[in-house]
């Protein structure tokens, strides 16, 4: 798999990322898997198994891996796997995300599985975690899911403390999640400083379903961050478990091109110029290989044709990702 530039950022990159939210803790909202991680559950198992998906995807080609602090163990289990492995700082880059805080205590069924704080005092408490377990694996540092309602992109004390990151050598970034993400990424580009520009790379929702975000995403681009794109499988609804309009659509083009469902949409995903990760959620090591397959899916204007007609109003998209069970 050939390396890109991250933006401005100075890393190099593999277009497809391995993603940790699903294997970090026992509980997550992806369709189907329950299925996926029928059996044991314990910290030790799911050890185990982000082992063995973390080889799978070093095998593969892939070199960027995201995790946050409240995926659970992910970091942990990540952590553990560089050393097991003996891999060499730069290696594989790994970004990681704070402001949201893991709270479950490692049952599935839990009324609430996390909680937000954007807070200086939060970024500095979690960073400082994130290094302890990471070290100077740790390469890329992001906002998790900043929203303008929260106010961590105006307040001063947590922008001039990613600088201080950022002075330290670690890349800041920031995630974004819900039907305003353009209007988030688009302030995040005015975030300044004592006059320097606080964000160097941006991880957004995009999919065909939930495309809305991508002119502000170009303007990211242009304007030299790294782009990250999360959940181009929109949560396991384009995967072969999807139903609905969608999924008879990336079935049909599926077909034509001897590819998966999955394969299709990160595919289309990949597609976009201003893309420079696309990340993986996978849970089993096939799920993985499927996903890596769409770098030999060329789409044609037909197909683009097929899967611009797929959108949903923002809104609605995002009313339907809340109501998904956490599994």
């Amino acid at each position: 798999m050939d390396t890109r530039p991250l933006g401005s950022t100075g890393l190099a990159v593999t277009p497809i990322g391995l993603g940790l939210a699903a294997i970090g803790r026992p509980g997550y909202i992806t369709l189907g898997r329950g299925e996926d991680l029928a059996g044991a559950r314990t910290p030790d198992e799911m050890r185990r198994r982000s082992h063995e998906l973390l080889d799978a995807a070093y095998a593969s080609g892939i070199r960027y891996v995201d995790a946050a602090r409240s995926y659970g163990r992910a970091e942990e289990f990540l952590a553990s796997w560089l050393d097991d492995r003996r891999m060499a700082p730069g290696a594989v880059v790994v970004g990681s995300k704070w402001g949201y805080t893991y709270i479950a205590d490692w049952r599935v069924g839990a009324e609430v599985n996390e909680t937000k704080d954007h807070s200086v005092a939060t970024l500095r408490r979690q960073l400082a975690e994130s290094r302890e377990l990471l070290g100077a694996h740790l390469r890329l540092y992001q906002v998790h899911s900043a929203t303008l309602e929260s106010g961590v992109l105006d307040d001063p004390a947590v922008l001039a403390e990613l600088i201080g990151v950022r002075e330290a050598g670690i890349v800041v970034g920031l995630s974004v999640s819900g039907p305003r993400q353009a209007e988030v990424v688009r302030r995040a580009l005015d975030a300044r400083a004592d006059g320097a520009a606080v964000f160097q790379a941006v991880q957004a929702t995009w999919n065909v379903l939930e495309p809305s975000v991508a002119a502000a995403l170009d303007e990211a681009r242009e304007a030299g961050l790294g782009v990250i794109v999360k959940e181009a499988l929109a949560n396991g609804r384009l995967t072969d478990r999807g139903t609905g309009p969608a999924a008879e659509v990336l079935r049909r083009i599926g077909v034509r091109h001897g590819a998966t469902v999955d394969a299709v949409a990160i595919a289309a995903t990949l597609a976009n110029p201003w893309a420079s990760i696309v990340l993986s959620g996978a849970v089993t090591v096939p799920q993985l290989q499927s996903n890596v397959a769409a770098l030999g899916v060329a789409l044609t204007p037909a197909d683009f044709a097929e899967l611009a007609v797929l959108a949903e109003e923002p809104d609605r998209y995002w009313a339907t990702r809340s109501a998904l069970p956490w599994t």
